[in-house]
């Protein structure tokens, strides 16, 4: 049985081990198993594939995306560039090594979702957040030549403060992104403390969430008339990059 998984602490609920055992029983795939790996350090991470040559592939997530790096041989450019991975591809050599090469499809999967909704409006863009996700989101936008700032709790000579975001900022920013975690599940009643004021329908509203469906953000995008969309897409095009790496 070949293995592939997702390692992490903790792991609660996961959207990968649903998407790839669904995916497994639709499409009629035999023969490889998807499980959750939950490892308290990341040095146990070895003993997972050194142990069984059945491995090959892993996600990884919080809080392994960029302490996993010392452990690869190799880096797709986007995972070196970003600094984080959360796709390895497990190849077994002829002198009986394994070969990691790491890659980030976060980037992927957020710029194939965006791409086809944005328009000549969406040229200057806010990211909301500076924790792992924004990294490959920035990313990705500079690959669309799209200008943007990234907002965060505390000002840095990187981002810029909560508190100095006016109306006319938002105004001028009509891609809004939001890479934090306020407004999901439970916490549903929670958004980013911007001035929602300066959207107007020439917005696109854009949040890495997908649990709410509709976040307290995008409900009041929708409601001055905006453009929004979950991260939803950007989840399933990531995983299914996941498996076009490891089977390639």
């Amino acid at each position: 049985m070949r293995k592939l998984g997702l390692i992490g602490y903790p792991l609660g609920h996961s959207f990968s081990k649903k998407y790839y055992q669904e995916k497994f029983e639709t499409e009629n795939i035999e023969g490889i198993d998807y499980d959750l790996y939950p490892i308290s350090k990341i040095e146990e991470f070895p003993s997972l594939y050194q142990n069984d040559k059945e491995f090959y592939g892993v996600n990884v997530t919080i809080p392994y995306k960029q302490s996993v790096i010392p452990y690869l041989d190799e880096l797709s450019p986007e995972a070196k560039s970003i600094g984080a991975v959360n796709c390895i591809q497990i190849k077994q050599c002829e002198n009986d090594q394994p070969k990691l090469i790491g890659y980030n499809t976060d980037v992927i999967g957020f710029m194939n979702s965006l791409e086809p909704i944005l328009n000549s409006n969406h040229s200057k863009a806010l990211i909301f957040g500076n924790g792992g996700a924004t990294k490959a989101v920035c990313y990705a936008l500079e690959k669309l030549n799209i200008e943007f700032k990234v907002v965060s709790r505390t000002k840095s000579e990187d981002t810029i403060s909560y508190p100095e975001l006016t109306e006319e900022i938002i105004r001028d920013h009509k891609l809004l992104v939001n890479c934090s975690p306020v407004g999901t599940a439970p916490n549903i009643d929670a958004c980013p403390d911007i001035p929602y004021e300066g959207i107007s329908d020439k917005h696109l509203l854009y949040d890495l969430i997908y649990n709410p469906e509709i976040t307290l953000f995008l409900k009041k995008g929708k409601e001055r008339g905006a453009s929004i969309k979950n991260g939803y897409e950007m989840l399933v095009l990531q995983a299914e990059q996941n498996w076009i790496i490891w089977n390639q």
